[in-house]
């Protein structure tokens, strides 16, 4: 490791296994703190009383954020029948009851209602900004808070199973969407009443539970200087954007912030991870579109990364 990089700190991503009780904040805090990266930031909020999947960004892993929030996220939730709660889980204030218990049947036709891109209101109890104020800030204060509906895409539902009022649904689930209104929407649509009684997020941008660590875990491969088997490359989150590996003049001039022509004629126009001369992702460039007239093409560089992972297969520019 070189000197500027004990410096900063560490790069890449880590996948921690967040338990229940724990914020997101201080699960990514608690992370910074433990592997000494220069930043952290997490790769999409899990609720306290949430658990499962949390990605963290170290370093110049961070750099990524803005395109790895966009990717999609897998759960499985048990949801009680029987009571609403403000905040659409176990820990909020009970606002209406009734003794209805649909049964395994009746929710397994309900399911295809939910699927595809549907509206969706968020709980009040949320980050969004309302006004330029969190939701959930202006609800503890006992505001009547409106939350438009938008959007959501739900890939896929499986009811795994359904007794004494309490099932469980696996979700596969696109940006933004919120389990605990699923759980209040799919009560209704039965003509029940529901909230979340637990919450697993089992992958989120393509990270795993099997990938992950606890806490405690993650403090014991650190102690033993074992950080490096957890770490994952800063461009994993990059996976679905082609890659174009650089010559040596290509690169420098790259690193200059100047564009350069490549023979690419392969790629299609738009995002494309660089390469160094060694196989190391190195950068996020933008390429022109093909011409007729023309054998090379224009790639402007967009984002310089420090650190990263080595990948010997792409073709050289």
């Amino acid at each position: 490791m070189s000197k500027k990089e004990k410096k900063s700190g560490p790069s890449g991503w880590l996948v921690i296994n967040k338990s229940a009780g724990v914020s997101s904040f201080a699960a990514t805090n608690a992370a910074r703190r433990l592997t000494g990266a220069a930043k952290a930031g997490h790769g999409g909020t899990l609720d306290p009383f949430a658990e499962g999947v949390l990605p963290v960004a170290l370093g110049e892993a961070t750099k990524t954020l803005a395109v790895a929030l966009n990717g999609d996220k897998k759960y499985r939730c048990w949801i009680r029948f029987g009571r609403e709660t403000d905040t659409g889980d176990r820990e909020g204030a009970v606002t209406a009851e009734n003794d209805r218990r649909p049964d395994a049947e009746t929710l397994a036709q309900a399911l295809p209602h939910f699927c595809g891109k549907i509206e969706q209101v968020p709980p009040v109890y949320s980050a969004l900004h309302i006004a330029g104020e969190r939701a959930y800030a202006r609800a503890r204060r006992g505001e009547e808070v409106v939350m438009p509906a938008r959007t959501v895409t739900i890939h896929h539902l499986e009811l795994k199973s359904c007794t004494d009022g309490l099932a469980v649904l696996d979700v596969h689930c696109g940006k933004g969407t919120y389990m605990r209104a699923l759980a209040r929407d799919l009560a209704r649509h039965v003509g029940a009443l529901g909230h979340l009684e637990r919450l697993l997020r089992t992958e989120s941008l393509g990270f795993t539970m099997q990938e992950g660590v606890s806490l405690d875990q993650l403090a014991e491969r650190v102690a033993a200087g074992h950080l490096h088997t957890l770490l994952l490359p800063v461009d994993r989150v990059l996976d679905d954007i082609p890659v174009l590996r650089l010559s040596a003049d290509a690169w420098r001039r790259i690193q200059n912030g100047q564009a350069v022509r490549v023979a690419a004629d392969h790629l299609p126009a738009g995002p494309v991870r660089l390469l160094t001369p060694e196989g190391t992702f190195a950068a996020i460039g933008t390429l022109d579109a093909v011409t007729a007239d023309a054998n090379e093409r224009l790639c402007r560089p967009q984002r310089l990364f420090q650190t990263a992972s080595p990948d010997s297969t792409a073709p050289k520019a």
